[in-house]
């Protein structure tokens, strides 16, 4: 066997093998009946049909039905009907009202097969079977000469097989484009994901960071002044606690949002989210962040608008940004003077934090890993911001975030995860 006979073999048997194929609808049905009963039933109702009525009986029927399966088996169908239509030719048994058993079977099966087949196998299979068929008329004219035959067959099979082809390539057009959709839709879902994870990762980042770093402060102070001072050792201590059962309820916010998962069947971020819902920081909360700094000695100004504002997930990225900034602050410069401005306007929120030069002291944090600027980046790319961080002239550090005014598609997936936290 050549390698086009062995394809076409392999597509054959896939096509008869298969259990998903379609069964016949009332197009189909409405077909097959609708071809006997318009071309073969006049000529058994009337008796002018051309030979026995038992062979114009079945040939009639035998092109007729098999219409009904033509969606699920088109080769069967069309080697079928091209079967009985030459049979019928050499036979000279005219079971239509026209010249050649002239009717819609044949049309109808070789565009079945090119609207179902590929492109290669359903012309292969029309031109052979078209071929048989005319071959056995023209072999007909010989044979019975008294018995009008033409190449109706050809003429009716060529334009079918264009009609079916235009279906077929149009059919696979919108397959393909659904493909895509769906393609483009787990893409989307995929990138909300990752910016999601990007999201939570950070916040975890920020609040563990920038609690440890208090706690590393108000620890080394409350060492320092424990004999000579045990009432301010003590206020140290309840400092942490507070901040501990604080950065506690802040990771149980940013947890809630896993609650109901499609990855936790179990329900463990449930049970980790257990308790009172906690709102999510906005630019309001920087006052009490600096405040509670203050408290601790850092000599800092905060500058914040009461008209500034942002929407919300913008806000919170905003807060967030400022916590890692003064942590960075805490760790390595220490009680340095530092300034916070946040500032809203046509251009979008600004965010500044700028400290001096570092001093020496033994309230230090230890050196950090850098992830906190990678996080922070990170977090105002999802809102398509600019960060710059870097030494200034004097030996301080300057940090400056910026916000666009205007939101986009990665802003509209950071309200859309920021509501599913909230619900």
């Amino acid at each position: 066997m050549t390698p086009s006979s062995i394809r076409f073999a392999n597509v054959v048997h896939m096509r008869l093998g298969r259990s998903d194929l379609p069964w016949p609808d009332l197009l189909d049905i409405a077909l097959a009946v609708g071809s006997f009963g318009l071309f073969t039933l006049p000529v058994l109702l009337r008796g002018s049909g051309h030979g026995p009525t038992a062979a114009i009986l079945v040939l009639g029927t035998a092109a007729a039905v098999p219409l009904a399966a033509r969606r699920a088996v088109p080769v069967p169908v069309l080697v079928t009907v091209s079967l009985v239509l030459a049979v019928a030719a050499l036979a000279d048994v005219g079971f239509t009202v026209f010249h050649s058993n002239a009717g819609p079977a044949l049309g109808i099966a070789v565009l079945t097969a090119a609207d179902r087949l590929p492109r290669q196998v359903s012309l292969r299979a029309s031109v052979a079977a078209v071929g048989l068929v005319t071959t056995a008329e023209l072999t007909a004219m010989q044979l019975h000469p008294a018995t009008g035959q033409n190449a109706i067959q050809l003429v009716l099979a060529i334009p079918a097989w264009l009609v079916g082809y235009a279906f077929g390539t149009r059919r696979q057009a919108e397959r393909r484009l659904r493909a895509e959709t769906a393609d483009r839709a787990r893409e989307t879902e995929r990138r909300v994901r990752a910016e999601e994870r990007v999201r939570v990762s950070a916040d975890v980042h920020d609040i563990v960071s920038h609690t440890l770093s208090m706690i590393a402060v108000r620890s080394g102070v409350a060492r320092v002044v424990l004999e000579q001072r045990p009432e301010e050792a003590l206020a140290a201590l309840s400092a942490i606690e507070t901040a501990s059962r604080s950065a506690l309820d802040e990771l149980r916010a940013v947890l809630h949002s896993l609650r109901d998962a499609p990855g936790d069947p179990l329900g463990t971020a449930g049970a980790l989210t257990a308790g009172p819902a906690v709102d999510r920081p906005t630019l309001a909360h920087i006052r009490s962040l600096v405040d509670n700094l203050r408290d601790d000695g850092f000599p800092i100004t905060l500058t914040l608008s009461e008209t500034a504002g942002a929407p919300p997930p913008v806000e919170e990225s905003a807060y967030r940004v400022v916590q890692e900034a003064l942590t960075n602050v805490v760790r390595h410069a220490g009680r340095v003077t530092t300034s916070v401005e946040v500032t809203s306007g046509p251009d979008g929120l600004s965010i500044s934090v700028l400290n001096a030069a570092p001093v020496a002291g033994p309230y230090g944090a230890g050196p950090g890993s850098g992830h906190g600027l990678a996080g922070m980046r990170d977090r105002v790319a999802l809102h398509e911001g600019t960060v710059t961080a870097d030494p200034c002239p004097d030996g301080g550090y300057a940090v400056r975030v910026q916000f666009p005014l205007r939101s986009t598609s990665r802003t509209t997936h950071a309200d859309r995860s920021e509501g599913k936290r909230r619900g």
